[in-house]
């Protein structure tokens, strides 16, 4: 049986989202509100099967399930996506996307598992984790114009045990991070990356410049060493030698110490500087994909963009994250 529904149109780009509360409740109450609106998303121009690339009208045996008429090959919305094999409800999961979108500073997985109600606080971290994964486009332009690089470090408390564990211990320990910042003129700060580092060589702050920064732009530096290579590699590399100068280096490199000082504070603000350094990357993702958006005028559209983002990001299972930052 061919299960007849309603004319999915597309979310019109920058407009069709909830710009409250009350407005999200009212739109997305059912879990088939729900779905819609992730179809929409995911198949802006209509279903396309994402084994044979027909694009038609797919057969519906069910509320979730869709066939593609030409192959037979059955999938559903979620399938492929951050979403895929949840037993959590789609309504729970926009609801995260909204609490989270709409916390200026974010929320800690504590926070998100209070709100929503969530039975464990596993389910709460890998729900945040998922969500940070989708952050990142893999095909976001690098960074161009002038951009500063740096590094800092970052003062985390790695917990010995979970979140409810009697007793438990916390170990603080210091994790070396790099940071890009593009500099605007006449002035401010446009896009930024960032990520943890192992050491300050050029085998390690080298890679992170070529797959973030756009080659001919101009990158400023302090005086290491490790970035004497960047003009060979197409850069045009303004190095500021800070032993001994009479510009403080926070006056010279105002971006990335402005950004450091940021991210600094929203460790510790929002997740109280409980981090596992081997988790760091995705905190640092997800306040990239805050600090880049810092100028949208709408919350809505942060949840928008990320539901956007969502669906066309790979799976992410508990192990798939544990995973990742062993190998890190």
């Amino acid at each position: 049986m061919d299960i007849q529904v309603e004319q999915i149109l597309p979310p019109e780009p920058g407009k069709d989202y909830p710009r409250n509360w009350n407005e999200f409740l009212d739109r997305f109450g059912t879990e088939e509100a729900c779905l819609s609106y992730l179809e929409a998303l995911r198949w802006p121009q209509g279903f396309i099967c994402p084994d044979c690339g027909v694009a038609a009208e797919p057969y519906r045996s069910s509320r979730t399930r869709l066939m593609c008429r030409s192959c037979g090959h059955q999938t559903t919305v979620t399938a492929g996506t951050i979403f895929d094999k949840t037993r959590t409800p789609l309504r729970v999961w926009l609801a995260g996307a909204w609490y989270l979108t709409n916390q200026k500073q974010g929320v800690s997985a504590l926070g998100l598992q209070r709100v929503l109600g969530l039975g464990s606080y596993q389910t709460a971290w890998t729900m945040l984790h998922r969500f940070r994964r989708a952050m990142v486009r893999p095909d976001r332009e690098r960074l161009k114009g002038c951009v500063e690089v740096d590094e800092t470090y970052l003062a985390i408390t790695d917990r010995e045990a979970p979140i409810s564990a009697v007793n438990r211990k916390n170990r603080t320990s210091k994790v070396l991070v790099i940071l890009a910042v593009e500099m605007l003129q006449p002035k401010g700060f446009g896009r930024i990356r960032l990520q943890r580092i192992h050491n300050d060589g050029a085998e390690c702050v080298i890679p992170f410049i070529q797959a973030s920064i756009e080659p001919g732009a101009q990158v400023r530096t302090d005086g290491s060493a490790a970035y004497r290579t960047l003009s060979k590699l197409g850069y045009d590399h303004q190095r500021n030698v800070m032993l001994g100068a009479e510009v403080p280096a926070h006056v010279s490199m105002a971006g990335v110490h402005r950004v450091a000082s940021l991210v600094k504070r929203w460790i510790l603000g929002t997740h109280h500087g409980s981090v596992q350094p081997e988790h760091l990357d995705a905190y640092l993702d997800e306040f990239v994909f805050r600090f880049n958006r810092r100028t949208s005028g709408s919350r809505g559209l942060l949840f928008y963009r990320l539901l956007q983002q969502a669906v066309v990001t790979g799976p992410v299972t508990y192990a798939d994250v544990v995973h990742r930052a062993e190998t890190v």
